[in-house]
């Protein structure tokens, strides 16, 4: 038979750049990926995660049919019952005994019709989404300071800005691909200057021209300080201010009443280099304030985003080349679900809960139950479960159980819940736990539609995969459920290009330029040019039908004064402080190669190379106060609850400050859930959670023995004190690095746990030395390595690479290891051509003394450039430690 092979573009799924990726098909399966050189957002790059999407395809472990109470059943069964269920409960207590919690990784279309349906005709107005997570605070300050939810920017103005200054970013790995952009252009203007924001030296910090470390939570008195020193030193712009703004003497007053003495201190900064990025932001027209979670996830994030956002005005840096407050998002269509009111506070198409919104809202649906007030935003929501005003809650496409802050009381809330509805592509994670019906949805590569990204960018995602089992998409599922409900009329849709245009056409509907969201040029799209659709930037109207750069540019906003407002603050400190109890900050956020909870990225091997486990950063000096070294385990806990992750060491970090990621969860590790330490505190404006700061304890778990594992099936870790996992390629086995108590009985563990032709041991009790290799049929069914110093444990590379060579002869050469040392090419730094540490290191001891020369001979470094940091790192540390 004849393979057909073919082409066809759509978009990654991971961050909110958006970049377009080109798919290679054949024979109905994903072979290959690559960046689409047209898209504009970025001109054919991949970062690592987009580079493997092809490797996170296939049925293994994947939702393929509906069920109820745990037991399988068809869709016609299964849609009965989500309707008959939300029927019942919206006739016994209200709409508002019902709750929709969204996300980011749906399309526009999903999220429309999700919309309509809860807010429309259930009428509930508890519709919230896991952008409430990170991305609410940007919209809150924006929505006060320009009367919109609107970013102005585009990713150009990256490239044609003086000084970029990026605070709580860590680009270098949570935007890899504009991160290569910042890099190229600071490579080809040598005027520009870069300032990073953080308090922890990240991988971004390699392009900086200065790192401001400053204290947590200082960033509000950092900017309201440059807004008095602006003004100061005559550095405002009084015509822009006059002409196109209000409250500006207001605000300055507040700015001012803190001096600069007062600024440093409060930030933990010294005044020169302080008033050295000051002095460049005076003195630089083409300014660029790129932000992101480091300023949206805290307890005072919308006050952050205006202090920033006071600054541009004040300069008059709005709406032009290069010059903006651009807050980056966090998922894909993050902006695509602000568009069609996927936020509690939101009614649809940018229009809040106001009398004039509910009537035309209420006209365009033909409704009669539109929801009348805003809803619960995420963590009160789930708060209302907990307190069982919440009957149903329908969960599409996230993971709360781990994601949501105070994460344990999220797991008992749902696990109490009369009815949990539970659609994800996923089998196993720890929200569908807790379902009472799941369903079974469609994941990238098998649905349609469109995403908004960050510069407000709307672009096609393409299916290019039959769906496995008996997924459906999303849309699907809730227009199939509006019409058991009785909604057909308004849920007549048969493909996300009918759902799309009613979207466009919403936004229109008696807009005349009050909402500056408006695709409304999209509404009358065929069928074929919804297939063909280009990428496009909204406004797309009659105004712009091409689409629109950059906003405000003529200076009028979407107040209903027309003018730009300037918000008065009155900084805040972080609302909880350290104590005698809990002495130290936890920090939480994303590393390079790993996505959300893990759903996605964890099935790919490859990016699972780079970082393995979960762990915990910090400095040398607070690891030493609290008797810690490199790789031993950690117990961290806060108030809310704990874990137990390895230590690594860090010098970017400061003292007393210590960082986790937020990717682990129960089917990766044993006790890693971060943000069920995190206080449930939220922005008073905003809703969003405070997940930059919060008191935690740290202290050593002892670990008299350390264990690798190899197996080709999942296995019952509950005997160990410690465990991690990561899979092999394609589903193919599973790696694990465990802890156990002094003389575990590993005999009887593989009694209970396998069933094997033969099982080769070796035993020396002096060193702590326990190994055994079992088969059946020449092939390995478990292999263990015990140790009592975990520096001896065999690589996971070697072990990845033995689960399914056939046991010629005697197992006993894989026994003893003889060929490890061969496989180990050492922690992986280039995930895109797999290249290890040690490779790295010996390539630089032999000559390669930069990172050209590493990409030169290796390649790493030369395809998405996540690695670049790490490799410039190496290449100083070792020539440094070489010199000496």
């Amino acid at each position: 038979m004849t393979e057909r092979t073919n082409t066809k573009d759509t978009t990654c799924p991971y961050c909110g750049v958006g970049c377009g990726v080109s798919a290679k098909v054949r024979d109905d399966q994903i072979i290959a990926v690559s960046g689409t050189e047209t898209h504009p957002a970025n001109l054919g790059a991949l970062c690592v995660k987009g580079s493997a999407l092809h490797e996170t395809m296939g049925s293994h472990g994947r939702l393929l049919h509906p069920s109820i109470n745990g037991q399988q059943t068809d869709w016609e069964t299964a849609l009965d019952t989500v309707a008959d269920r939300l029927r019942t409960i919206r006739e016994t207590h209200g709409p508002e005994a019902i709750a929709f919690y969204l996300s980011g990784q749906l399309l526009t279309e999903d999220y429309y019709v999700a919309n309509k349906l809860a807010k429309g005709f259930i009428g509930t107005g508890h519709v919230d989404t896991n952008s409430r997570l990170c991305m609410s605070s940007a919209v809150a300050s924006y929505k006060r300071a320009f009367g919109g939810d609107a970013v102005p920017c585009s990713y150009e103005d990256l490239e044609s800005c003086d000084l970029l200054v990026l605070v709580g970013s860590n680009a270098a790995w949570t935007h890899p691909v504009l991160y290569r952009r910042m890099v190229a252009a600071k490579n080809n203007n040598p005027d520009m200057r870069v300032v990073v924001i953080d308090p922890r030296r990240t991988a971004t910090c390699d392009i900086a021209d200065v790192h401001l470390a400053i204290s947590p939570g200082s960033d509000s008195f950092l900017f309201m300080g440059l807004l008095a020193w602006l003004h100061q030193h005559r550095a405002t712009d009084l015509d822009y201010i006059e002409a196109h703004t209000q409250g500006f003497a207001e605000t300055l007053a507040i700015a001012q009443q803190y001096s600069i003495d007062e600024i440093a201190s409060r930030a933990g900064l010294e005044q020169d280099i302080l008033t050295t990025f000051y002095q460049w932001f005076a003195d630089t027209e083409k300014t660029i304030t790129f932000y992101s979670q480091g300023i949206n996830q805290s307890s005072s994030g919308t006050d952050k985003g205006n202090a920033i956002i006071n600054c541009h005005l004040a300069t008059g840096r709005i709406g032009k080349v290069g010059a903006g407050p651009f807050s980056i998002t966090g998922q894909p269509n993050a902006m695509g679900g602000r568009e069609v009111g996927g936020l509690a506070n939101q009614l649809a198409a940018h229009m809040d809960y106001t009398p004039e919104a509910l009537e035309t809202v209420a006209e365009f649906w033909q409704t009669d139950n539109l929801s009348q007030q805003p809803g619960l935003k995420a963590v009160d929501l789930f708060d209302a479960v907990a307190e069982g005003k919440i009957k149903a809650i329908w969960i599409m496409g996230t993971n709360p159980v781990v994601s949501l802050p105070n994460a344990d009381k999220v797991r008992a809330a749902l696990q109490a819940c009369d009815t949990v509805i539970v659609s994800d592509c996923i089998a196993e994670t720890d929200t569908t736990a807790t379902a009472n019906i799941l369903l079974p949805a469609t994941s990238w590569g098998e649905k349609s539609g469109t995403v908004t990204n960050s510069e407000r960018r709307i672009s096609r995602q393409r299916s290019l995969a039959t769906p496995p089992g008996e997924a459906r998409h999303d849309w699907w599922i809730l227009t199939l459920v509006a019409h058991k409900l009785g909604f057909t009329h308004a849920f007549a849709y048969e493909s996300p290009r009918d759902v799309f245009v009613e979207h466009a056409a919403l936004s229109g509907f008696r807009n005349g330029g009050k909402r500056a969201f408006d695709i409304s040029a999209l509404s009358t799209l065929t069928q074929q040019q919804y297939d063909d659709l280009k990428p496009v930037q909204w406004p797309v109207n009659a105004t712009n039908p091409e689409g629109t750069k950059r906003l405000f540019s003529d200076g009028r906003f979407v107040t209903p004064s027309g003018r730009a407002q300037f918000i008065p603050l009155q900084p805040q400190g972080p609302r909880q402080e350290p104590s005698a109890t809990y002495p130290l900050i936890l920090n939480t956020g994303r590393i390079r190669d790993q996505w959300h909870t893990m759903t996605r990225t964890g099935r790919s091997q490859r990016l699972l190379n780079h970082i393995d486990a979960p762990f915990v950063l910090i400095n040398p000096s607070t690891a030493a106060d609290n008797n810690l070294a490199e790789g031993d385990l950690a117990e961290i806990s806060t108030h809310y609850g704990s874990i137990q992750v390895q230590v690594t060491l860090d010098e970017g970090m400061a003292e007393r400050q210590i960082f986790v990621p937020i990717h682990w969860n129960d089917q990766y590790a044993s006790r890693a859930r971060v943000d069920s330490l995190v206080a449930p505190l939220t922005d008073p404006v905003s809703g969003q959670p405070e997940f930059k700061y919060n008191p935690a304890a740290i202290k050593k778990v002892e670990t008299p023995q350390w264990a690798a594992l190899i197996c080709p099936e999942p296995l019952d870790c509950s005997d160990f004190i410690y465990w991690s996992m990561a899979p092999v390629a394609d589903g193919q086995g599973y790696c694990y690095r465990v802890a156990t108590a002094e003389n575990f009985d590993w005999q009887s563990y593989l009694n209970r746990v396998q069933e094997s032709d033969g099982c080769a041991h070796y035993s020396d009790p002096a060193m702590g030395d326990e190994r055994f290799i079992c088969y059946r049929q020449s092939q390995l069914t478990l292999g263990i390595f015990s140790h009592r110093d975990q520096k001896a444990l065999p690589s996971p590379d070697w072990l990845k690479d033995i689960i399914n060579k056939p046991i010629e002869g005697s197992p006993w050469q894989l026994l003893a290891g003889r060929d490890m040392a061969k496989s180990d090419k050492g922690r992986l730094i280039c995930s895109c051509f797999e290249v290890g540490e040690k490779q790295i290191i010996q390539a630089i001891v032999d000559g390669a003394c930069s990172v050209n020369h590493l990409g030169e001979q290796l390649k790493c470094g030369t395809n998405c450039g996540s690695c670049l940091p790490e490799l410039n790192h190496l290449v100083n540390q070792t020539l440094k430690i070489d010199a000496a």
